[in-house]
């Protein structure tokens, strides 16, 4: 089957930092369902991945965590899905990625693809999805409804694929106050469109701009990008025992600033469920299923920034440096071999 991998850790400006391969197709073990891949989007943990995991013995490493396809064949203990099903769905960082043809997955992590969408639009948001909300549900343990009206919610990075779908949750589902961060003209028309009640520009000091907007305080925060960065201005703009959730690597934290407001810190990984096959790893394909109701229902829109063409390395290099550039709006997808 054909495939995207590496080989070497390696600058996407190298030719070979991702390749077109040639590799034997996946076999379904009895949980897994063996897909067909129609389309993919790419995040910043394939750019993580790439720069920073080896592969070990000559073995061709394959990215891609976001998938729209067609269920080929299915293992024999899966109840949930059959051979025909649209799906989508965001993988396990344990496994391969899905930069192929033929990709296997765990049922228990896979969504019903929405009917509305095309297969592009669909691979845009199933690891965002995920993300987003578990970590507004879950972590945050935000209200759906109007329980937590009056209180408000600063998202910093709201243009991005995450930030993109969080936005809409959090208008969409519930009573808080969304407040997006983002830097540039576009990106922030963006963020206003997908429901913000303000937009903010993040390169500026963000407890300032948040005072001169007439929003002193917030009750949460969902910092996506530069936590490190402005860990200061964040503990400023946080209300007395609010919560901090995050989901970057910053290369250090100095959590102690937090406690004088006894402010709580939350950590998102949408992989911790595939990952260590938690007791609860049946969430993920319910979460995605409701996704998918909401998006036919016309609640939440797909987050697809741009649309890069075929898969194969070539495209893929480009998606890797725009998402490596920090200047990416919504989800980069591509289609079809």
């Amino acid at each position: 089957m054909k495939a995207i991998a590496y080989y070497h850790s390696l600058p996407i400006t190298d030719p070979q930092s991702l390749q077109d391969v040639e590799l034997p197709e996946p076999v379904a073990g009895p949980r897994d369902l063996l897909v067909e891949v129609k389309a993919i989007s790419v995040n910043p943990v394939d750019t993580k991945v790439r720069q920073n995991v080896q592969p070990e013995g000559g073995v061709a490493k394959v990215l891609g965590w976001d998938v729209a396809g067609v269920v080929k064949a299915v293992g024999s203990e899966v109840t949930l899905f059959k051979a025909g099903d649209k799906v989508f769905y965001a993988g396990s960082i344990a496994r391969a990625g899905g930069n192929s043809e033929l990709h296997v997955v765990d049922e228990r992590i896979v969504g019903h693809m929405p009917k509305t969408l095309g297969f592009a639009e669909a691979a845009a948001l199933p690891l965002t999805a995920i993300t987003a909300w578990e970590l507004l549900f879950e972590r945050l343990q935000i209200q759906e409804g109007q329980g937590d009206q009056g209180q408000s919610l600063l998202i910093v990075g709201a243009a991005g694929g995450v930030g993109s779908i969080l936005t809409q949750l959090a208008s969409q589902l519930t009573g808080l106050k969304v407040i997006g961060t983002a830097s540039r003209a576009l990106t922030q028309d963006w963020v206003r469109s997908l429901g913000a009640d303000l937009v903010i520009d993040h390169s500026q000091p963000l407890s300032k701009v948040l005072k001169e907007s007439g929003q002193p305080q917030v009750t949460h925060v969902a910092s996506l990008t530069q936590t490190d960065q402005h860990l200061d201005e964040l503990v400023e703009a946080l209300a007395p025992q609010g919560k901090l959730a995050l989901i970057d690597d910053p290369k250090a934290l100095d959590v102690t600033k937090l406690k004088r407001k006894s402010l709580s810190l939350h950590w998102e990984f949408m992989y911790t469920r595939s990952l260590f096959e938690t007791a609860d790893m049946l969430e993920q394909h319910k979460l995605l299923n409701r996704v998918a109701a909401l998006i036919d229902a016309g609640t939440l829109k797909t987050t697809v920034g741009e649309h890069f063409g075929t898969i194969n390395a070539e495209n893929l290099r480009r998606a890797h440096a725009l998402l490596e550039s920090g200047k990416s709006k919504g989800k980069i997808v591509l289609e079809g071999f």
